[in-house]
């Protein structure tokens, strides 16, 4: 048996594209401008991308399985890799955070905020989906 190309190994069937309907783009806040990150279709729900930001730093862009788009910067605090956006994203209390691949701390999407020790943030962008 063939397998299909529609369906993703252990998932739903995905929908091909309908010819002639735009492909979403998404962009992120960086100092006065957005930046194009990525295609809305290169985002797996509960997985990162990484985007290179023209400054040199890093940003990790999301989507939950809502559909909700945040990105934060890529870069653990705690061991200074740029790593975050091969983290897991989980919830706690309605919070949507990733969990560092690394040592497992866990951040807040929205706030950027360690849920594990106060003292550590990540930088936030806002997210448009054009």
């Amino acid at each position: 048996m063939t397998p299909d190309p529609a369906v993703p190994t252990g998932g739903a069937p995905r929908s091909a594209p309908a010819t002639g309907v735009k492909t979403r783009t998404i962009r992120i806040a960086h100092g006065d401008q957005w930046l194009t990150a990525c295609r809305e279709s290169a985002l797996i729900p509960g997985r990162g991308v990484a985007v290179l930001l023209p400054d040199g730093d890093q940003a990790a862009v999301f989507t939950d399985r809502a559909g909700r788009v945040y990105a934060i910067g890529n870069r653990d605090p705690f061991t200074g890799a740029y790593v975050l956006s091969r983290g897991l994203l989980g919830s706690v209390g309605g919070r949507p955070f990733v969990a560092s691949p690394l040592l497992k701390q866990r951040f807040d999407l929205a706030t950027g905020a360690c849920l594990d020790d106060e003292a550590a943030t990540v930088p936030v962008f806002a997210v448009r989906v054009d």
